[in-house]
C-alpha cells in the first residue's frame, strides 16, 4: 500500500487504489479510482478531478442513471476529508 504522510502535492496524478493519505494537501490533481481500498485522514483537496475506472466507473454510471448523483465528482473549492475509508 502506498502511504503519503504530511505532504503537499500539486499537478500530479494518483491511482487511489491501495493508497493512504495522512495529513496531506493535494491541489489540481487527477485522482483515478477503480474500486479498491483507499484511506484518508485529514486530506485537503482543491481543484482535483476524479476519474473512475472498472467497477467504480460502472457504479458511478449506475448512480447517475438512477439520479442519485447531482453533479460530476470534482473538488473545485477547497475541501477537507477528515476520516474516510472506502471498502
Amino acid at each position: 500500500m502506498k502511504v503519503y504522510r504530511d505532504k503537499t502535492m500539486s499537478d500530479q496524478t494518483f491511482e487511489l487504489d491501495d493508497c493512504v493519505f495522512y495529513d496531506c494537501f493535494v491541489k489540481n490533481c487527477d485522482m483515478f479510482y477503480s474500486g479498491g481500498d483507499v484511506d484518508f485522514l485529514n486530506l485537503r483537496m482543491e481543484g482535483c478531478r476524479f476519474h473512475f475506472r472498472g467497477a467504480a466507473k460502472n457504479t458511478h454510471q449506475l448512480l447517475e442513471v438512477l439520479g442519485m448523483l447531482s453533479e460530476s465528482p470534482q473538488v473545485s473549492q477547497l475541501g477537507t476529508i477528515s476520516t474516510v475509508k472506502l471498502d
